[in-house]
């Protein structure tokens, strides 16, 4: 038989092994877990990976539910990230469990040639990424430090190579104001939800004033207990976006306003807190985009064009973070939901469906493959590892 070449042999080594990376998707997905608590998806992932050879350390930078599994000790380190967590009340809505068994898939094909094409594959178990930043956290404690290119793969309703998200903040606004009886003394009272309304009102008006790409979204998350009572305390949630980092400072800067607006039309004390880290946008590798592009079309599928790519921004990602300090991708693959798209119930039921299989499998094949290009492809190769010293100096 004639010898393979290294982008047919990751290929045949994601098909070979189909019937693993399926069975891996379909039972994260059947036990979903949310953000740090995904103690059996992370036990899943990484017995798979440690099954085919790879060394495995637990809780890297301290966080119980991540893992790094390596294998090679080639030059050229590869990082596949690895998702797993689900979202409250709708499970696999996001299809996380799509992109843990394609990271599995492409890193297990991956170490097959890792001696020859001078890798080392780091399959990397990234918790937290619905609520947390676990990658945010992961690359403040370095355990992102010796990786040259990360890659990884997100299932939704189309095809787009170089996927691009928004950057995020989130914040906890806190209002204390004054107990009364809300009929014998409201007088006495000073109302903490009416702060929140304040607030609440300020940033409706806010939003005709918004740069393009910036919004922001809330929820209150304590308005008071009884209604014969004046709230003395009152809490919302709001999430932040906006096309860039600077951007999004701009627009923290002026939802701050908003919130103390509602302070002093109430006399209320009031309180911001940052609930999680701040998610910046996605800047794909554009060199590894277009090829990832180019796998696509040969797998026969029909990636969005380059006008829709910018135009389509995907929620935000903590994977951005990533992407700011080192060549990345993060493309979307993909399923056939019945036009649901990620955060829907059907999405949900989708995400173990045919269609959720054969982005697992064309997903890690497309992963590999993209990877295999880069290693052999030699100004790539040298551009990848130069900007990693760089980084390291």
């Amino acid at each position: 038989m004639p010898t393979l070449t290294a982008p047919e042999a990751v290929e045949a080594a994601v098909h070979h092994r189909r019937g693993d990376l399926v069975e891996l998707s379909h039972s994260i997905h059947a036990e979903p877990e949310l953000a740090f608590a995904e103690h059996r998806s992370c036990a899943k992932t990484q017995a798979l990976a440690a099954e085919y050879g790879f060394e495995v350390a637990a809780a890297p930078g301290g966080l119980d539910t991540a893992f790094r599994a390596v294998y090679g000790s080639g030059p050229l380190v590869v990082g596949v990230c690895a998702e797993y967590d689900a979202l409250p009340g709708l499970g696999h809505a996001c299809g996380h469990n799509i992109i843990a068994a394609s990271a599995v898939g492409a890193a297990l094909a991956l170490a097959d040639v890792a001696d020859e094409l001078g890798l080392t594959v780091v399959l990397l178990g990234t918790p937290a990424e619905e609520a947390g930043g676990g990658k945010v956290l992961m690359l403040d404690a370095g355990v992102f430090d010796d990786i040259t290119v990360s890659v990884m793969l997100h299932p939704g309703p189309l095809d787009i190579a170089a996927a691009r998200s928004l950057a995020l903040s989130q914040v906890a606004v806190r209002y204390e104001g004054r107990e009364a009886h809300a009929a014998v003394a409201p007088f006495l009272g000073v109302n903490a939800v009416d702060a929140i309304t304040v607030a609440q009102v300020a940033i409706g008006l806010l939003r005709q004033q918004m740069a393009p790409g910036q919004m922001a979204h809330g929820i209150v998350t304590d308005g008071g207990q009884a209604t014969n009572v004046i709230p003395a305390r009152a809490e919302m949630q709001y999430t932040m976006r906006a096309n860039d980092a600077a951007s999004l400072r701009e627009l923290e800067a002026r939802m701050a306003d908003c919130f103390l607006a509602g302070a002093v039309a109430t006399g209320c004390g009031h309180d911001v807190s940052e609930t999680e880290p701040s998610y910046h946008e996605l800047t794909p590798d554009r060199w590894m985009a277009d090829t990832f592009r180019d796998e696509m079309r040969r797998m026969g599928r029909e990636p969005v064009g380059a006008d829709l790519e910018a135009a389509l921004p995907l929620g935000s990602t903590d994977m951005g973070n990533v992407t700011q300090k080192m060549p990345g991708i993060h493309p979307i693959v993909g399923i056939d939901a019945g036009g649901a798209s990620v955060h829907q119930p059907a999405f949900a039921e989708a995400a173990a469906g045919p269609s959720a299989d054969r982005a697992v499998v064309e997903g890690a094949v497309m992963l590999a493959r993209t990877v295999v290009r880069l290693a052999q492809t030699p100004a790539e190769r040298d551009r990848v590892l130069e900007l990693q010293q760089r980084r390291a100096s």
